[in-house]
């Protein structure tokens, strides 16, 4: 079942544009009203939840030795800080995102589609380990979907 899961995430996660299209209109269309829809982010235990969330997902991205090289040199606190803040924000919470843009943060890094499932990956295993429901998985994942156009920079 796991990898069934695992399979249909990283679909999800790696179809075309048409796909990321849609939810980045579905996710523009829900912004306008993300301040007073705070159920995704309630889902995943607000604050203290995406903090352990992110704890966990760090700490994964320096052990996984295909995503290492991307994060072994990275400020870990600001990492952490980002993160919580980006999945807090996406996720309906009364957080905003500081900093710049995710184009910019990923330039020259030479991200490819394969290391970004990899991201995926890793971070399902987190939301694993802190017991969110699968269905809640799906939604932040959905909303983050989108994001591959601005990360992946390389064939």
């Amino acid at each position: 079942m796991k990898f069934i899961q695992h399979t249909f995430l990283v679909a999800v996660l790696a179809t075309g544009a048409a796909f990321a299209q849609t939810v980045q209109t579905a996710a523009l269309t829900s912004s306008t009203t993300s301040a007073t829809n705070d159920a995704l982010y309630q889902q995943l235990g607000g604050q203290r939840g995406l903090v352990e969330l992110v704890d966990d997902l760090v700490a994964r991205l320096i052990t996984d030795p295909r995503l290492n090289p991307f994060f072994k040199d990275a400020d870990q606190d600001n990492l952490k800080t980002q993160l919580v803040a980006q999945f807090c924000e996406v996720s309906g919470g009364p957080c905003k995102l500081k900093g710049k843009d995710m184009k910019t943060v990923h330039s020259g890094q030479d991200i490819t589609k394969s290391n970004f499932n990899a991201m995926v990956e890793v971070l399902q295993l987190s939301m694993d380990a802190q017991a969110i429901p699968f269905a809640t998985q799906n939604k932040l994942l959905a909303r983050l979907a989108p994001m591959h156009r601005e990360i992946v920079n390389s064939p």
